[in-house]
């Protein structure tokens, strides 16, 4: 990172976030990519759909340059909670694609623009936001959806770990593992008094 050009930090950290999300749906099938891990149905393509259309709104709608992609839920185009789900004709291939295309696309503006001009958010409020503001909240946006994708592969099949190169994770076996997770466990009754 350099002390001078803070634009090329942002998008430093905003790649980062970007590799992580997609990793986590490397070598799983099409069904545990889909499939809801939680009561309100989170699962990793669902996630990745999601934050493709968040890039799309804060760097392509937000400065005047739409993306050519699905309705934004957000702007009321869509049905409530549409982009954090993949339908049955909705292919993997397809969702991470347009992911891909609505990166490219936001690093046209990131590259284009100064991080003083002012965009607006379309909707009802009209917010006006700095291209800064919009690399933040989008650094920000992705990061805590990887950490959700981390978790929901974690449900999956065990799978750990920040980036492909490194787990981030003390590397030890199931039996260790579960050792440590009783251990845990045993900390959390006697606290609650249970």
């Amino acid at each position: 990172m350099s002390d001078h050009d803070p634009k090329s930090d942002l998008r430093k950290y905003l790649q980062d976030a970007r590799t992580a999300l997609l990793w986590k749906l490397d070598g799983l099938s099409e069904y545990d990519v889909r499939r809801p891990m939680t009561p309100t149905g989170t699962s990793l393509l669902g996630l990745v759909k999601h934050v493709a259309g968040a890039e799309a709104l804060y760097f392509g709608t937000t400065y005047g340059r739409p993306f050519a992609g699905p309705p934004l839920w957000i702007t009321g185009d869509a049905e409530p909670n549409a982009d954090l789900w993949a339908r049955p004709d909705e292919t993997r291939e397809e969702i991470v694609g347009l992911y891909r295309r609505a990166c490219a696309h936001a690093d046209e503006t990131i590259t284009t623009l100064p991080l003083d001009t002012v965009g607006l958010i379309p909707g009802d409020q009209g917010i006006r936001i700095t291209l800064h503001h919009s690399l933040t909240h989008m650094i920000a946006e992705t990061h805590r959806h990887a950490g959700h994708a981390d978790i929901v592969r974690e449900l999956i099949d065990g799978s750990t770990g920040q980036r492909p190169t490194g787990a981030n994770t003390p590397e030890r076996d199931t039996a260790w593992w579960a050792a440590h997770r009783e251990r845990v466990e045993r900390a959390a009754r006697e606290a609650g008094g249970h």
